[in-house]
């Protein structure tokens, strides 16, 4: 297989992969795998949380499509699309864990507007600790923190974390709120 038509393949791996990520995350974590997710919407006790599993198995069809394209004989592009999505793992996680959860220790300051707008995408995400009621599932393609905030807001703010030390509003409270602006 020529370079080009393989590079071609792993950059369109690489595309795909934030809508598969995507789906994965609004209709699967989010729905008959919150059982693992639900972990990641809590604050972490430690180093690792049941949700990190979720890596261990999106890398399994890199790993085989890699495998069966470079030493079991398989079509040549399984080494280029499997690389593509280990290449999307890389970079979700250095996103991800590394920029946004702050999991390994860094420096880094978002300048550019991208940046700050998918890091405060995903954390408004994240003010939502229930199964239901979340916003923005995507990574690298995020919606305008605005948009998101008034999507929150049209929901009565269901599900969302209250701030540290306060008790939870009732709904009640939510409607009394939303109805005062």
């Amino acid at each position: 297989m020529h370079w080009v038509v393989g590079m071609f393949l792993f950059l369109a791996t690489v595309i795909f992969m934030e809508g598969f990520a995507y789906a994965a995350h609004r209709w699967i974590m989010h729905g008959p795998g919150w059982f693992l997710h639900k972990s990641h919407h809590h604050p972490r006790t430690g180093h690792w949380e049941l949700n990190d599993l979720y890596a261990a198995i999106f890398a399994v069809p890199s790993f085989v499509l890699i495998l069966g394209g470079a030493q079991l004989g398989w079509w040549p592009g399984c080494t280029w699309i499997g690389a593509g999505i280990a290449a999307y793992g890389a970079i979700y996680f250095g996103f991800h864990d590394v920029i946004v959860h702050k999991r390994l220790p860094t420096r880094y300051m978002p300048r550019s507007e991208y940046m700050k707008r998918i890091i405060q995408a995903h954390r408004l995400h994240h003010v939502v600790e229930t199964r239901k009621g979340t916003v923005s599932f995507g990574f690298l393609i995020a919606p305008r923190p605005e948009e998101l905030k008034a999507e929150l807001k049209r929901r009565a703010r269901a599900g969302m974390r209250s701030p540290v030390g306060a008790r939870p509003a009732t709904a009640s409270e939510c409607e009394t709120a939303l109805a005062e602006k």
